[in-house]
């Protein structure tokens, strides 16, 4: 998605400069909301990876935890 942002500011930067602004307007405005829904989801998926990361770590703390009290379950 931000390969698509990059691409329409790209266009909206060649229609500027070739003096069509409706056309540079509209590309950049695409660009603008494709660039911002990219970094939402980049902070989401962060964010997810972050909870999943420390329940994960939970999870196999409390494991060695239980296997320490039962060494001959291993």
């Amino acid at each position: 998605m931000l390969s698509w942002a990059l691409t329409f500011l790209l266009v909206a930067l060649v229609a500027g400069a070739l003096g069509l602004t409706g056309v540079a307007g509209t590309a950049a405005g695409i660009a603008k909301v494709l660039f911002f829904i990219a970094i939402g989801l980049f902070v989401v998926t962060v964010v997810m990876g972050l909870v999943a990361g420390r329940s994960v770590s939970r999870k196999l703390s409390s494991k060695s935890r239980h296997d320490d009290h039962h060494p001959t379950h291993r």
